[in-house]
C-alpha cells in the first residue's frame, strides 16, 4: 500500500499536469476525457477541483471525468459537493473495479477519438490492455505509478515518447516507478517540470533506469546529465539540440533546460563543437562530439 507520503506526492503530481494537459486538450477539440484508476478519494476530489478551476474553457464543450475506484461504494456522495460546483458540460462517472476495467468504462464513455488523460496506480505491472486504452487510438496520455518498469510496454503499445524515473523518499525508501507515455513534446516537457516541483516541495528525489540518483532541490549536478549526452553523440553521431533534449526527457531525471545547460559545458569544455559556431544554442543547432569534428556533419 502506499505511503501517505506517496500519495501526497502523486495527488500533487495528477493535479499539475492535469492543470498543464485540460486547457490545451480543451483548445484543439470540443471533447475530452480524464480517466482516474486505481486512486484514492483525495485524488479523484483534486482531479475534479481541476475541472472546476477550468470552467470558462469548459463551456460549449464536452468534459467526460470517469474514476474506477474499488471498494468505495459511498465515493460517488462523497465526491457530490464537488460535482455540482461544476459546470453542466462536465459529467463525471464513478463506477467500481480495479483498473483492469479501464478499456470498457473508456469504451462505454464514447471517448475514442478525443483526447483522453488517464491517470493509474496500479500495484505492480500494468497490463497491455489497459495501456492499449490509455493510448486511445493516436489521441491518449498516460501517467502512470506503478509496482514495476511500464517502458517497454509504454513504447510497444505505440507511444512514441515515453519517459519513467524511480521516486526516493526522504527516509530512502522507494516508491515504485513513474511512468508517463505521451505523442507531445510539449507534454512530456511539462510532466518533467512536475516531476521536479513536486519532489522540491516534498523532499523526494528520482533515480534514473542506469541507478543515477538525482536530487530535484536548488541547482542539479549536471555532470551525469553531460556524460549521458556525450555517450548519446558518441552512440548516435552529431545530433541536433532537439533531439538532445528528448534524449534528456526520456532517458534520464533531467527536465530539457537542463541539457542546455549541460550542453553548454559540453562546448566550453571542448568535449563537443556545434555548427553553427556561433549564436543562441537552438533546437536546430547540431552539437558534434570534437572527435568527429563539424567537417563530418
Amino acid at each position: 500500500m502506499p505511503t501517505d507520503r506517496t500519495t501526497d506526492f502523486l495527488r500533487e503530481l495528477l493535479v499539475r499536469q492535469l492543470t498543464t494537459w485540460l486547457p490545451t486538450a480543451l483548445h484543439r477539440s470540443r471533447r475530452a476525457s480524464v480517466a482516474l484508476a486505481g486512486v484514492d478519494e483525495g485524488a479523484a476530489q483534486a482531479a475534479l477541483r481541476v475541472v472546476a478551476d477550468h470552467a470558462a474553457q469548459v463551456r460549449g464543450r464536452q468534459v467526460t471525468v470517469l474514476v474506477l475506484a474499488d471498494g468505495a461504494a459511498d465515493l460517488p456522495a462523497r465526491l457530490g459537493p464537488i460535482e455540482a460546483e461544476l459546470p453542466a458540460e462536465v459529467t463525471v462517472h464513478v463506477l467500481p473495479g480495479a483498473p483492469d476495467r479501464l478499456p470498457v468504462a473508456v469504451k462505454a464513455a464514447g471517448a475514442a477519438g478525443s483526447p483522453l488523460f488517464s491517470f493509474l496506480a496500479v500495484p505492480g505491472a500494468v497490463s497491455a490492455d489497459v495501456l492499449t486504452a490509455t493510448a486511445n487510438g493516436r489521441t491518449g496520455e498516460v501517467l502512470l505509478h506503478a509496482g514495476a518498469t511500464a517502458r517497454d510496454a509504454l513504447a510497444a503499445i505505440g507511444f512514441p515518447l515515453v519517459a519513467e524515473v524511480a521516486p526516493v523518499l526522504p527516509d530512502g525508501g522507494t516508491a515504485g516507478v513513474v511512468a508517463f507515455g505521451s505523442r507531445s513534446d510539449r507534454s512530456l516537457e511539462a510532466v518533467r517540470e512536475a516531476l521536479w516541483a513536486v519532489g522540491a516541495e516534498l523532499g523526494v528525489r528520482y533515480r534514473d533506469d542506469a541507478g543515477v540518483t538525482v536530487d530535484v532541490t536548488g541547482d542539479p549536478d549536471l555532470q551525469p546529465l553531460g556524460r549521458e549526452l556525450l555517450a548519446e553523440l558518441r552512440r548516435g553521431g552529431p545530433l541536433p539540440v532537439t533531439d538532445l533534449r528528448r534524449h534528456t526527457l526520456t532517458a534520464t531525471v533531467y527536465r530539457a533546460a537542463d541539457a542546455n545547460r549541460a550542453l553548454a559545458d559540453l562546448l566550453h569544455s571542448g568535449a563537443v563543437v556545434r555548427d553553427p559556431e556561433h549564436g543562441r544554442l537552438g533546437g536546430d543547432v547540431l552539437i558534434i562530439p570534437a572527435r568527429v569534428g563539424p567537417s563530418t556533419a
